[in-house]
């Protein structure tokens, strides 16, 4: 029987998430200092502009100068990236001025 009816003597005790798979570390961030990003740049100049940029948001990077290779900054550009809002336009009224500047209503311009 369950321990839901007839309650007697211990409850069994909760799994422990560590042992069933369940992942504990989620909240490790890229870009704290146990975690920076991994950023590679072809020049120094290059690499200061970044430096700068990533303080400014307090987080840290480790950039790697080197001019054979592409730059790659895709792990900043991701996080960098700011998820922006899209606001609808507010539709023209059926009997406001029509929007083409006639001077008519909208419904009997433009709106048919």
């Amino acid at each position: 029987m369950s321990d839901k009816f007839f309650f007697k003597g211990r409850k069994t005790p909760k799994p422990k998430h560590q042992s069933f798979g369940y992942n504990t570390n989620r909240t490790k961030k890229i870009g704290t200092k146990e975690h920076p990003f991994e950023l590679s740049v072809q020049t120094q100049q290059r690499a200061d502009e970044l430096q700068q940029l990533i303080e400014a948001q307090t987080m840290f990077a480790t950039i790697v100068v080197n001019a054979d290779t592409e730059e790659n900054i895709e792990q900043w550009t991701f996080f960098n990236q700011k998820p922006v809002a899209v606001k609808a336009e507010a539709k023209v009224g059926r009997n406001c001025p029509c929007v083409c500047g006639s001077g008519k209503k909208f419904k009997a311009c433009c709106g048919r």
